[in-house]
């Protein structure tokens, strides 16, 4: 099934183009065009750039999302029903192929990182840390998007869907630090599950606006909803035929 979704890159190169371009066009937009965020306390570059890559991680589900929507109405999961695999393979697998393309991304946006001035300031270990976390964060947003592709059954249904991710990205410290807004808004930014995951991979990659402390509460975060969306996706799946 992961084999399957990566032939689909090949006939459409366009789109996995798109998914790598965006990210960055959104760090140089705002690390250029709209930078000079207030109170982070040291470099802008260096708070954004995590920040940014945490937000790489809840953008582009809508590929996903919508190719498992297309896959149920087209019937082809029906066939895949007839063939000797587990449960939920499907679904699996194309989320084994997102990884994969969320992993590049990484890769290329922490490339633009580096080219345009940020550095990470820590050890082998940490980095890595950091990495892990970001790629945690994107695994849970993932099946956050594939049970609600099941549940919505249509890619028009699913594109409207993906606008309640702008929300959640950008009510979060990814960009601006919670002591420059309101402080009832600050509070709603400092308890978004992003904004756990941003803060912790600024500490382990060493940049302004790290705490310590936070490394924890990004890993319950993204395991907590894993466990809740995970099942209810398969669960769902599971019950596409009757």
């Amino acid at each position: 099934m992961t084999r399957r979704e990566l032939a689909h890159w090949e006939r459409q190169p366009i789109q996995v183009a798109v998914g790598v371009v965006f990210p960055v066009m959104i760090l140089l937009m705002f690390g250029y065009l709209i930078g000079g965020g207030r109170d982070v306390g040291g470099d802008y570059i260096d708070y954004l750039v995590p920040g940014i890559l945490a937000l790489t991680m809840a953008f582009g589900l809508e590929s996903t999302v919508i190719a498992v929507t297309q896959d149920v109405n087209k019937g082809v999961i029906d066939r895949f029903r007839s063939m000797p695999m587990a449960n939920g393979a499907v679904l699996v697998g194309r989320s084994a192929a997102d990884m994969l393309q969320s992993a590049v991304s990484l890769a290329v946006m922490i490339g633009v990182g580096y080219a345009i001035g940020w550095r990470a300031h820590t050890t082998a270990a940490g980095f890595l840390g950091a990495v892990g976390l970001l790629l945690l964060f994107r695994f849970a947003m993932l099946w956050i998007g594939i049970h609600l592709a099941l549940v919505a059954g249509k890619p028009e249904l699913v594109q409207a869907v993906q606008i309640l991710v702008w929300p959640v990205g950008f009510l979060s410290n990814a960009i601006a630090t919670p002591a420059s807004m309101p402080d009832w808004l600050g509070t709603v930014v400092q308890w978004n599950p992003m904004s756990q995951t941003a803060t912790a991979v600024r500490d382990l990659f060493g940049s302004v606006g790290g705490a310590s402390g936070h490394v924890l509460a990004a890993v319950l975060w993204p395991v907590g909803l894993f466990a809740v969306f995970f099942p209810l996706a398969l669960r769902r799946f599971a019950r596409l035929s009757y």
